[in-house]
C-alpha cells in the first residue's frame, strides 16, 4: 500500500499565522492495523478527517477573537486541528475530541509544527461511555458534524456529558439541513439559541451556505 500523501500550509487567522499538515486529497486511505474498520469508518469516509473544510475555516476565524478568558473550551470533532491550533496560540485551556483514530496524531503533529503547547485528547464516539476524568467545560465549538438525521440526537447527548451547567455551544452548520432538529434538542436541554453574523470561509466563499448557531445556557 503507498504511502499517505500529505500538503502543508500556512493560514493566517486574526494575529496568528497557522501551520498544519492536511491529506494531499481526498482519495488517501490507510487502515493497515483495521482499527477504522472496526470503528465503522469505510474507506471512503476515512479521509474526511485530514482535509479542511470551509466551516473549519469559519470556526477557527471565529476563535481568532472570540472572548476565551477563563474558560474551559473542547473543540468536537476536531480533524487535523484548525480550531484548536487557533485557541492554543492564544493560551487558551483548549481540548479536542474526535472519532477518528489518526485524529490524535494529526493535532499533536500540527501543534508541533506551531510550536505549541501540548492539547488533551480524547479518541471517542459520539455513543460510547465517556471516561469522566476528561471533565467538563465551559465552551465546547464543532463544526460541520451534522450529517444525518441521527446525529442531532446523537451530538447534543454527547454536548450534555460534556457541558457545565452554564455553559455556551458554538456551532457552524454547513447547511447540510440538519439544524433545526439539533436547535430543537439543544432548547430540551435549556439552551437558547441565537445565528450570529456569518463569515466567508478562504475556500469557495461564494458558494458557501453554513451559518453560526449560538447556544447558551445559564443554569
Amino acid at each position: 500500500m503507498p504511502s499517505l500523501r500529505h500538503r502543508y500550509q500556512t493560514n493566517e487567522f486574526g494575529e496568528h499565522d497557522i501551520h498544519f499538515r492536511v491529506l494531499r486529497d481526498r482519495q488517501q486511505f490507510e487502515d493497515s492495523y483495521g482499527q477504522a474498520e472496526e470503528l465503522g469508518i469505510s474507506s471512503a469516509s476515512w479521509p474526511l478527517f485530514g482535509v479542511v473544510w470551509p466551516s473549519e475555516e469559519v470556526l477557527a476565524q471565529l476563535m481568532a477573537h472570540y472572548d476565551i478568558e477563563s474558560r474551559r473550551i473542547l473543540e468536537i470533532g476536531c480533524g487535523v486541528g484548525l480550531a484548536s491550533l487557533v485557541l492554543n496560540e492564544r493560551m487558551a485551556d483548549i481540548s479536542a475530541t474526535d472519532v477518528h483514530p489518526c485524529a490524535g496524531d494529526y493535532l499533536q503533529h500540527n501543534t508541533q509544527l506551531n510550536n505549541g503547547r501540548h492539547i488533551p485528547f480524547l479518541r471517542t464516539a459520539w455513543a460510547d461511555s465517556q471516561d469522566d476524568r476528561f471533565g467538563i467545560f465551559d465552551l465546547i465549538i464543532c463544526s460541520d458534524l451534522l450529517y444525518e438525521p441521527h446525529h442531532s440526537k446523537d451530538l447534543t447527548m454527547f454536548i450534555q456529558h460534556f457541558a457545565k451547567p452554564k455553559c455556551e455551544v458554538l456551532m457552524v452548520e454547513a447547511g447540510r439541513g440538519y439544524a433545526r432538529n439539533f436547535s430543537f434538542r439543544m432548547e430540551g436541554l435549556g439552551f437558547v439559541c441565537e445565528v450570529l453574523d456569518s463569515i466567508s470561509p478562504y475556500s469557495n466563499p461564494s458558494t458557501y451556505k453554513g451559518k453560526i448557531y449560538q447556544f447558551r445556557r445559564r443554569f
